[in-house]
């Protein structure tokens, strides 16, 4: 089996059409033999300004939305956005004044209008989660709030939800929560993950060590580079053409079964996209 011959996702990589690289990096991304791409909105923060009522965000959106339409341009395949609130905005509000519960409702209306999208069909998913960095009581409470808000708010639309939260490899309990909110947990995915996790389905970051754990755990797994398309760190977190290359190294090791799972079936379960049917080589 070749490259040529599946598809090849790269489940979180963000294109700033105002700041970055945007489009040229899905080129790039399609240089190598990636084929589809689902492209995450960068913090409010990196796009327009602090988002702090429903226009901000929907200006963020709507910059997210046309540049994933841009980037199905370039590619065989083409590119869904994922919309959401960067967890991080949390901090930034409470540093600009905002009690704790003023800066949780501010991001669950955020994450009211990116339901919305998801269910006028301008966007695949949603996005949401809670700090990778030490807060207070009073903050982690309010997140772990904002959290939940996004797994009613998927299950109300019907589509899975990317967090981006601490590291660690139990989140059990987050599961847990989707579940009691109506949204199953093969619908939320951590990104940013190891090649262990327990709870959520996991989206690897593509590290040759991290994957040949997915591979050996024989579990759906996503891939990502989580590329924040920065000029002023280029490559970061990993470059767009990590996950081809990638793909062609499993490949090479006789890892065919797990890329199929990686960037067919569970693309499939997860989202209720068919990678094989939106490819033309």
């Amino acid at each position: 089996m070749d490259i040529d011959d599946t598809p090849v996702l790269d489940n979180h990589l963000h294109l700033d059409p105002v700041n970055g690289r945007n489009v040229a990096a899905a080129e790039e991304f399609a240089s190598q033999g990636g084929t589809h791409l689902l492209v995450l909105n960068k913090p409010s923060w990196h796009l327009v300004e602090k988002a702090t009522d429903e226009a901000t965000f929907r200006e963020t959106f709507d910059l997210t939305v046309e540049a994933a339409t841009a980037a199905s341009e370039v590619l065989d395949g083409r590119a869904w956005a994922v919309l959401g609130v960067h967890p991080a905005l949390i901090s930034k509000l409470v540093g600009d004044g905002y009690t704790p519960p003023e800066a949780r409702d501010i991001m669950q209306t955020g994450l009211d209008v990116a339901a919305e999208y998801v269910a006028d069909g301008e966007a695949l998913a949603m996005k949401s989660g809670r700090p990778h960095y030490d807060v207070d009581d009073a903050v982690w409470a309010a997140s772990n709030e904002v959290m939940c808000h996004g797994f009613e708010r998927a299950a109300d639309v019907g589509c899975a939800i990317q967090l981006h939260t601490e590291g660690g490899e139990d989140f059990e309990d987050v599961a847990r929560w989707a579940e009691e909110r109506g949204l199953d947990r093969t619908k939320v995915v951590k990104h940013y993950s190891g090649g262990r996790l327990s709870g959520p389905v996991k989206s690897v970051l593509s590290d040759k060590d991290e994957l040949e754990i997915a591979v050996e755990t024989d579990e759906p797994f996503l891939m990502e580079t989580d590329y924040i398309d920065d000029p002023d760190r280029p490559g970061a977190v990993l470059g767009p053409k990590t996950v081809p290359r990638r793909v062609r190294w499993l490949l090479e090791n006789g890892h065919e079964d797990a890329v199929r799972t990686a960037h067919v079936e569970t693309p499939a379960d997860v989202y209720g996209i068919d990678t094989e049917a939106t490819l033309e080589r």
